[in-house]
């Protein structure tokens, strides 16, 4: 849904936030983080920004800055922030997987562990990420699905303080403006031609190994030479499962070709405790200055707990590459690629 935004130049003092609905309560919650249980009714007074995550997403992990610098900036002013993390994958069910992305992302606002989906369901949520504002009585006053819209989001959360009685609804000038780095910087949208993709059999597209993949048992693959941009491909041999491809031997390779500044693998190490280590090459060359923050010059990383790793961040023009990972050990399955 588009929102209806003022004219350029007016202030959002000028937009209509008509009510949507009340605020949904988080009774479904199976735990929360930083916080002890929080309630509609203990939240009246205060400003709620609602929003909905898992921790291996990319285009959260984008929007992100902006939820850490808004809970820092407008806390005082009466602005609670909550994060409700709905699992995507298996492995982001598991409560401590989530507590260590909290601690390593430095989120310190209330997070409420939504395993069951039952806030998700009690907001009617569709998407990740997904933003909620509700007024200080309890009222959803608008959303927002996906990224951007950050000056717009900052001035609604502005505008609902206002009326709260917190003060004026602020400027242009006294918008955030957090530095995002890393996995967290804004996509390249003008060179991105590159979609997600899943590498279980459930979700997958564009796979290019002969024969296709082979649902719940091990199999030896071959990738194709050349690939057509946006397929992939596997080699050597692997178990296709329903979410994940598990590579079952030493050397097990994935190749990929794309056009973005970015790629990004979700990984696990498939057995907790191991910590298996991979090769990324980039047109059959070590990626050197286009390595990601998850390898090195040479193309060197090692799969340490289930998230998200980039591995490639390309420095200079962007055009179409062979991405190529070479997994040295065993056991690690791959969920998906993501672009920026």
């Amino acid at each position: 849904m588009k929102p209806h935004w003022p004219v350029p130049g007016l202030h959002i003092a000028s937009a209509e936030l008509p009510v949507e609905s009340g605020l949904p309560g988080f009774a479904g919650a199976t735990g929360w983080l930083n916080s002890p249980p929080l309630t509609p009714d203990a939240l009246r007074g205060r400003v709620v920004l609602v929003g909905f995550w898992t921790y291996t997403c990319i285009n959260w992990l984008r929007q992100l800055p902006y939820l850490r610098a808004w809970a820092s900036a407008y806390a005082g002013r009466g602005l609670t922030v909550i994060g409700v993390h709905t699992p995507e994958f298996s492995f982001e069910h598991d409560p401590e997987n989530v507590a260590r992305a909290v601690t390593d992302m430095g989120i310190d606002y209330p997070v409420a562990l939504d395993s069951d989906y039952a806030v998700w369901g009690a907001f009617a949520n569709h998407y990740w990420p997904a933003l909620y504002f509700a007024d200080d009585r309890g009222r959803i006053r608008h959303h927002h699905f996906g990224e951007g819209e950050y000056q717009q989001s900052e001035m609604i959360i502005q505008r609902l303080l206002a009326e709260a009685g917190s003060g004026g609804a602020g400027h242009d000038s006294d918008l955030v403006s957090p530095e995002a780095r890393g996995i967290e910087a804004p996509a390249d949208w003008g060179s991105l031609r590159s979609p997600e993709n899943y590498t279980g059999y459930e979700r997958t597209e564009n796979f290019a190994s002969p024969g296709g993949l082979v649902p719940g048992r091990p199999h030896h693959y071959e990738a194709p030479a050349p690939l057509r941009l946006n397929h992939w491909a596997l080699s050597g041999q692997w178990t296709a499962g329903d979410e994940a491809a598990t590579a079952d031997t030493p050397g097990g390779q994935i190749a990929c070709r794309f056009r973005a500044r970015d790629l990004h693998m979700v990984l696990s190490p498939g057995t907790a405790g191991t910590e298996p280590r991979f090769r990324v090459l980039l047109d059959g060359q070590p990626p050197g200055d286009d390595h990601g923050t998850d390898v090195d010059g040479q193309g060197h990383g090692t799969v340490t707990w289930p998230r998200l790793y980039q591995l490639i961040r390309q420095r200079g023009p962007v055009a179409e590459r062979t991405f190529q990972i070479t997994f040295t050990d065993p056991g690690v399955q791959a969920y998906a690629f993501t672009f920026g």
